[in-house]
């Protein structure tokens, strides 16, 4: 039998779960802290030109790390990788802070990112394995919650510390935080049971880091045979695992119309959210002549939006069919991309409005196909399914961010003004064709019973 995470006592249970979900709050506020302080860092690292490696490496290290931390902690037990994780997650932002070159900057946020890859993986895995179903669904309830704080007071509290001490702050930040989640898991989470080896194709998953750094690489420096080469190279990665036992990814789950639908809509918003939201704080900046702050305040409506709306999905699936719930999501979205086509000279709250519409799109859609997968997912696969779907946001996140740099182009990210609105036109207009396309295979999906008429029957 492999290791089980369990604790002493309820009251040892309880502390490492804290531990466990100051981790995720870590994963969470990361990205809309850093994000609002982007502008200023490349201004005093003079690295417009690479605007986007920093995000991209970020969210490229965690995608390919998350599924090679659940398959390798069967190996030497969750807990001990956790911390590992943990301390790689620290040590990068702790480097990050002491960047003094945006070389310095991109490989400190790739050891990060491959650190949070294990923070939020191990973190929702540790849970499944501690509590029965029913305490299960509190407690992801609660990191729910955990995601909305961090919605609201990211993006604020990076413009804070970005104009009041200064943007290196906003990755040391985390240390503090860090500590007592590494201090709760190491002292308060146990772990008993026999190890056993657990197969895992490493060549799939090694072809699968190179192809998708190469493609990044490439998409960013525009280097073409890059690209080609990377696109040659997942490919290569895809055979191969379709022919392995043990894939990384659930090569045979993936064939299946649901699960398929819901990797292509996962992949698709993801680019379109995630390539948008790192380029927000430029538009309050370049473009309405706004603080860092006001950069962050941006930010907020869309990741609280997605907050409140996947509580909210939690329970209309109850009443209304996962297909119809990523449908009206997939509708909401390119509905707003299309507003925001028309609204790169409004004032700021007129894009923070449909910001926060946004992403309630994501919540309904992004939650709904998850659920769905898993669904349609035998047991014996259930974990494969979740982490490919996971997988293909986050790289759908990477990829997005990427290929908008191109669209708004280097220059006009230094200059900022009219040339940076038009060149945030051209990437409201990506992103609206990429959801528009999701919105289309998720028509794919046949409307169900509801969730409890399901279980009824």
């Amino acid at each position: 039998m492999t290791t089980a995470p369990l604790s002493p006592s309820p009251r040892a249970r309880q502390l490492a779960t804290l531990g466990l979900i100051v981790g995720v709050f870590l994963n969470a506020l990361e990205s809309s802290v850093v994000a609002t302080a982007m502008p200023s860092v490349i201004a005093d690292l003079h690295g417009q030109h690479l605007y986007a490696l920093p995000f991209a490496m970020y969210l490229l290290t965690a995608t390919v790390g998350s599924p090679l931390w659940g398959r390798a902690s069967d190996l030497v037990g969750r807990k001990r990788l956790y911390l590992v994780g943990a301390v790689m997650f620290l040590l990068g932002s702790a480097l990050c802070g002491a960047a003094q070159n945006m070389g310095w900057l991109i490989g400190a946020r790739a050891l990060q990112g491959l650190g949070a890859g294990a923070l939020l993986t191990l973190s929702l895995t540790i849970v499944g394995e501690l509590y029965s179903l029913e305490e299960r669904s509190r407690v992801q309830a609660f990191i729910s919650g955990v995601w909305g704080i961090s919605g609201l007071a990211g993006p604020l509290l990076g413009g804070w510390l970005t104009e009041t001490l200064s943007w290196r702050w906003t990755f040391y930040v985390s240390l503090p935080f860090g500590l007592l989640a590494v201090w709760l898991v190491s002292r308060f989470l146990w772990e008993t049971g026999e190890r056993r080896p657990a197969q895992l194709d490493w060549a799939g998953a090694a072809l699968f880091s190179v192809g998708s750094a190469l493609t990044i690489w490439g998409l960013e420096m525009q280097r073409w045979p890059l690209v080609g080469l990377g696109l040659l190279t997942l490919a290569g990665a895809v055979a191969l695992e379709s022919r392995h036992p043990a894939p990384l990814l659930p090569m045979k789950a993936l064939r299946d119309l649901t699960p398929a639908t819901a990797f292509i809509g996962n992949f698709l918003g993801g680019a379109a959210y995630f390539g948008v939201i790192a380029y927000l704080p430029l538009y309050a900046q370049g473009v309405t002549g706004q603080g860092a702050t006001a950069a962050g305040a941006i930010l907020t409506p869309m990741l609280v939006g997605w907050t409140l709306t996947s509580i909210l999905s939690a329970r209309l699936v109850k009443v209304i069919p996962l297909a119809r719930l990523s449908q009206t999501g997939f509708a909401l979205l390119t509905l707003m991309f299309l507003a925001l086509t028309f609204t790169v000279h409004s004032p700021l709250w007129v894009t923070s409005a449909l910001g926060f519409a946004v992403g309630m799109g994501m919540g309904f859609s992004m939650l709904s196909l998850l659920l769905a997968a898993q669904q349609s997912a035998p047991r014996g696969e259930l974990g494969a399914v979740t982490s490919g779907v996971m997988f293909a946001r986050q790289m759908g996140g990477a990829l997005g961010t990427a290929l908008m740099a191109l669209l708004i182009g280097a220059h006009a990210i230094g200059v900022g003004g009219l040339e940076l609105a038009e060149g945030l036109r051209r990437a409201y207009f990506l992103a609206l064709g990429l959801v528009g396309t999701a919105f289309v295979f998720s028509l794919r999906l046949r409307p169900e019973l509801p969730a409890s008429e399901a279980n009824a029957h």
